[in-house]
């Protein structure tokens, strides 16, 4: 469903300020598969599906989407393809447009036509329907302003969106980190949902090690650009958090390590 080859990107080369943030990536996804991302802070995980959805061009290496291959393909283009929730609430929507505007927008993604005529009252009629089942009362509220629902509300929105149009590939970048505990729990109960619902590929971004043992069938581990753990089947279902937290704890200490048998262990990771 995507593969990703070799895939490589460095910030700032050349300068004090270099930063290899990807590091010959190769992965492959199957359909319908969910596959969550953990990594410390500057591992890779964000930049990576930065780099699928086209936020800037890699250095080196390929990504093919249902068999079209992407790596040169405009942000905008791709998103004809690709559905994307980012970490902060206020990302990805029109705050001053309706409800219903931002999720005509949605349904037309990849289209050419007048907002207004997408408006029909057939078609607002559909939006009620889609958004009752989010179970936070929006229903009766699609021709207020989006900028002024809550953070979870605002998700449970977004997510509806990315998804409106069944999209090859569901990106979602830490999208609850922002939020309350008990709405991050909704917003996630609802992922899975939609995720389920639509049998998705998904891809999702957290620091959450409960999400990360709880959703999806796949758990990529990544630092410093690279895939160091890839773990699914049997040996994702056992998964606990501990046994993530225990691999983090690891990676903590080869880093105070020598850094030349530092660089060697890496070289078991390629």
């Amino acid at each position: 469903m995507i593969e990703i080859l070799n895939l490589s990107k460095t910030f700032n080369p050349g300068t004090i300020s270099e930063v290899a943030a990807l590091r010959e990536i190769t992965l492959s996804v199957e359909e319908g598969s969910f596959v969550v991302l953990v990594g410390t802070n500057g591992s890779g995980k964000s930049t990576l599906l930065s780099a699928i959805a086209g936020n800037f061009l890699p250095d080196q290496g390929k990504i093919i989407l249902d068999g079209i291959d992407i790596t040169r393909m405009a942000e905008h283009k791709r998103a004809k393809y690709i559905g994307r929730v980012f970490q902060n609430p206020f990302s990805g929507t029109a705050p001053d447009m309706t409800i219903a505007e931002n999720i005509a927008l949605a349904a037309k993604r990849g289209e050419r036509g007048n907002l207004r005529l997408a408006l029909t009252s057939t078609l607002v009629s559909g939006f009620r329907e889609r958004v009752m089942p989010l179970g936070m009362e929006l229903e009766d509220r699609l021709h207020s302003p989006i900028g002024k629902l809550s953070g979870g509300q605002r998700q449970a929105i977004t997510l509806l969106m990315a998804s409106w149009i069944r999209p090859k590939l569901l990106l979602l970048d830490e999208h609850t980190a922002a939020l309350d505990p008990k709405t991050a729990a909704r917003v996630i109960q609802l992922t899975g949902e939609v995720v389920n619902k639509d049998h998705l590929t998904t891809l999702m971004v957290t620091h959450s090690m409960q999400q990360a043992v709880n959703m999806g069938d796949r758990v990529l581990m990544l630092h410093k650009g690279k895939i160091v753990h890839d773990m699914k089947g049997q040996e994702k279902q056992r998964l606990k958090s501990g046994d993530l937290l225990a691999l983090f704890d690891e990676i903590r200490k080869r880093e105070q390590i020598d850094p030349a048998a530092a660089e060697m262990i890496d070289r078991m990771y390629v």
